[in-house]
């Protein structure tokens, strides 16, 4: 991922629904496709700790 790129994750369709990431200065930045005026800025130590816990499940909602 280069500076000033959008990344989306490949498991997204390809409908704008999705979360884009992209690095800028150092920073990990992140946005909802379909809402790019609202940027989430970052480190990657916090972005790394949030994908973490979206992997092992701590934020899944109980059905």
């Amino acid at each position: 991922m280069t500076d000033k790129d959008w990344q989306k994750s490949s498991f997204s369709s390809s409908s704008d629904n999705c979360v884009e990431v992209r690095t800028v200065d150092g920073l990990i930045e992140v946005r909802e496709s379909d809402d790019g005026q609202l940027i989430l800025h970052t480190v990657a130590a916090t972005f790394a700790d949030l994908l973490d816990a979206i992997k092992a499940g701590d934020l899944d909602q109980p059905a």
